[in-house]
């Protein structure tokens, strides 16, 4: 596995890394044993950078990490996330940047992942009632402390990432990005990052897993898998999606790579500071990402590419309205 220098603070990661959400929650039902499996497959395979946050499982996917990598901690670049507020277990629907809930939830991050440091430290969602220097401020003790080696924050507006730049560096900036949401190309993000010298970790590369061509019908998802709720995935925007799924298909084809495969190779080849956290709770899909990075895309292949899916090629938002209001803060 390739390594990308993540940021310009000195942190170095697999350029792709391993998105733990789905093992918990979101995706239909979870699969501890594969869980595990995966995580240590990652390990072996050079994927050190493991992706996590309190609120996914509601504190479980943490312990799921945490009972994954006991032993194996030094192999691991471990990066976490608060600020979805969890209380006793459960979301309150709440965002928190306060300084006293961050240092709390930052303590039970560590314990649940059973170690005495993270990585990288996000803000993962902007509270609009606290500002993001006091918030900033907090977290710059952390590091100070040693509870925390690197800072992040997570689909921040141009403005609020230079805001929290100026109390701490930020050594990582999380979006969305893929073929089927390439908004940070348009609306600053990506060029303020690059000017800041922030790095750039994207998230969902692969659509929630639209791109990866094998769902062909909303019908295929079961009822606990979120992703029904999704606008993209609902109605005539699926059609429209599966569309845009199929055309890029063809590409891959061509290739002789799966349509993952060219969807993530698209993403790394956008900048050599972005880096992937595919997500996947099975040890075959890890494997068959992982050889993304191998995948060299020519001139043509990109403009191929971009000929199919520009920007904006997605039909319907990237979530509900509810979520919507919550990014780009």
């Amino acid at each position: 596995m390739r390594q990308r220098r993540l940021g310009s603070q000195g942190l170095s990661v697999s350029a792709e890394g391993l998105g733990c959400m789905g093992m918990s929650t979101i995706y239909g039902p979870a699969d501890e044993k594969e869980a595990i499996a995966t995580i240590h497959r990652a390990l072996d395979l050079g994927i050190t950078f493991l992706d996590t946050a309190d609120m996914y499982g509601s504190w479980g996917n943490e312990s799921l990490l945490g009972r994954a990598i006991a032993g194996r901690r030094e192999e691991a670049v471990l990066a976490t996330k608060f600020g979805n507020e969890v209380a006793d277990g459960r979301l309150t629907g709440r965002v928190n940047g306060r300084p006293a809930y961050l240092r709390q939830a930052l303590d039970g991050s560590l314990a649940r992942l059973g170690v005495d440091h993270v990585d990288l430290y996000y803000q993962h969602r902007v509270d609009p009632q606290v500002p993001v220097e006091e918030t900033f401020g907090a977290l710059s003790e952390l590091v100070a402390e040693g509870k925390v080696r690197y800072l992040g924050i997570s689909e921040a507006a141009p403005a609020t990432i230079r805001r929290a730049h100026a109390v701490h560096p930020l050594t990582a900036l999380q979006t969305e990005y893929s073929l089927f949401t390439r908004d940070v190309e348009q609306n600053g993000v990506l060029s303020t990052t690059r000017e800041l010298g922030i790095g750039f970790v994207a998230y969902s590369p692969l659509g929630r897993g639209f791109l990866t061509g094998t769902i062909r019908s909303a019908e295929e998802l079961s009822d606990d898998d979120r992703r029904i709720a999704h606008p993209r995935f609902q109605r005539e925007n699926f059609a429209r999606n599966l569309a845009v799924v199929d055309r890029i298909r063809v590409l891959a084809d061509a290739k002789g790579v799966t349509s993952s495969q060219l969807a993530l190779a698209w993403v790394l080849a956008q900048g050599s500071d972005i880096v992937t956290i595919p997500g996947t709770k099975r040890r075959a899909y890890l494997e068959a990402n992982a050889a993304a990075v191998e995948i060299t895309l020519t001139p043509d292949d990109l403009a191929a590419i971009d000929a199919v899916a520009p920007p904006g090629v997605a039909s319907g938002a990237r979530y509900p309205a509810d979520s919507m209001r919550a990014v780009h803060r």
